[in-house]
């Protein structure tokens, strides 16, 4: 008989890729607004713009990565 591990728990897994989703959404749009309001004070140059889902990705992707290094820690 297999015996399930804590980490086997399907709703942590549902939880952990609905956390991406939301991390990787709210990062791009926090990085919209921001590039929008630099573009505004730039006097409408849309490279703000660009340049702020840009740096919102990354910093989404930071935390994707931080997020899975907490989730899979002892694991091999």
């Amino acid at each position: 008989m297999k015996t399930n591990k804590p980490k086997d728990n399907p709703w942590k897994a549902v939880a952990l890729v609905s956390a991406i989703g939301f991390d990787l959404v709210v990062c791009m749009a926090a990085g919209y607004f921001g590039g929008s309001y630099m573009s505004r004070l730039a006097g409408g140059k849309p490279i703000w713009i660009v340049a702020g889902i840009v740096l919102g990705l990354a910093v989404g992707i930071a935390g994707v990565v931080l997020l899975l290094r907490t989730y899979t820690e002892g694991s091999e």
